[in-house]
């Protein structure tokens, strides 16, 4: 048996059976990126988690759990390749390739699979988890935190993000926050998908532009310029994607589908964004939310709306986020 006894605030002494073992230091510090929750946090967090379980219950999500440890394929299947550079995965004592989990909605996704006919549509299901990615750390971005997911399946509709939409807005109510202290951006992948394909670009290299756009704010502009050159798009229509994508009206892009001579279909997201901001105003969240085209999300398997929450002042991260995966379930 091995026992340990503290020495001081840095420094374990121990020992082995009866005989001597040489003393070493062993740092108390938790690995990095990671934290440790005394009493005091643990408190905050629990009334935190527990205002989360209220407004999903309340909204009529059932609560599901899954393991920290799932397939590697899970995540590389789909979730694109920034994320692939970003798991904790190992191989086991098995020779099974296996991941600590990044996020939640794929393991969510498996469950929803499993179940295959036998579930009963629409389901609105949600977790709140931890998770893992190895990544530089920054303020407001650790290695290790937890998720709270919230998931419609089933319901093609506006309703869906309306509703997600909506149980946020009313956990920042509930936790004292006002519009005038946070807001949440909105706008549809199938956007800059209707704009690049205006401009000539090639829809294979969609999702390489949405990794790059997604880094606005992160880099400077020419760096993102420069990363869709390097992706085959010629500088004059890398320069007009940024520029709109960064400043941007509604109206502008509009104007830029149309010019452009976009078709119908193009077109028909503007519908779909338009929809989405009328029931959220019906609903009385108009000084919540705002249009803004900047918005993509990195992951690869959005496929419509997408959003994300900020605070007014812009001293922080984005707060949350999330959007429509309707290829998600697809094997």
């Amino acid at each position: 048996a091995v026992s340990s006894e503290r020495k001081s605030a840095g420094e374990l002494k121990q020992s082995k059976g009866s005989g001597d073992q040489k003393q070493g230091l062993v740092d108390l510090k938790p690995p990095r990126g990671t934290r440790d929750f005394f009493p005091e946090d643990m408190r905050l967090r629990s009334w935190l988690f527990d205002k989360f379980r209220q407004i999903s219950l309340a909204y009529g999500f059932e609560e599901v759990d899954f393991p920290v440890l799932e397939s590697e394929a899970l995540y590389t299947r789909k979730a694109g390749e920034e994320i692939t550079t970003q798991l904790y995965n190992f191989e086991d004592k098995g020779g099974r390739k296996v991941s600590l989990r990044p996020e939640l909605t794929p393991s969510l996704s498996r469950l929803v699979l499993q179940k295959g006919k036998a579930l009963q549509l629409p389901a609105k299901w949600f977790a709140i988890g931890q998770c893992w990615r190895y990544e530089r750390t920054t303020r407001g971005r650790r290695r290790e935190h937890y998720q709270w997911n919230m998931d419609i399946v089933g319901v093609s509709s506006m309703e869906a993000e309306a509703e997600v939409i909506s149980a946020i807005i009313d956990l920042f109510k509930l936790v004292g926050l006002s519009s005038q202290d946070v807001y949440i951006k909105i706008s549809n992948r199938k956007l800059l998908q209707s704009l690049i394909s205006t401009f000539g670009v090639s829809s294979e290299v969609f999702p390489q532009v949405c990794v790059c756009v997604d880094k606005l704010g992160k880099i400077p502009r020419e760096a993102i310029c420069k990363e869709l050159v390097d992706l085959g798009l010629s500088a004059e229509v890398s320069d007009r994607i940024v520029g709109l994508v960064a400043e941007g009206t509604f109206e502008d892009y509009k104007r830029a589908l149309v010019e452009g001579g976009s078709d119908e279909s193009n077109l028909e997201v503007l519908k779909e964004i338009e929809g989405l901001l009328d029931i959220l105003a019906a609903r009385g969240y108009e000084d919540w939310i705002q249009f803004d085209g900047s918005i993509v999300r990195g992951l690869a398997y959005y496929s419509g709306t997408v959003f994300e929450a900020f605070d007014r002042d812009g001293e922080l991260r984005a707060i949350c986020g999330g959007g429509r995966d309707d290829h998600f379930l697809s094997t």
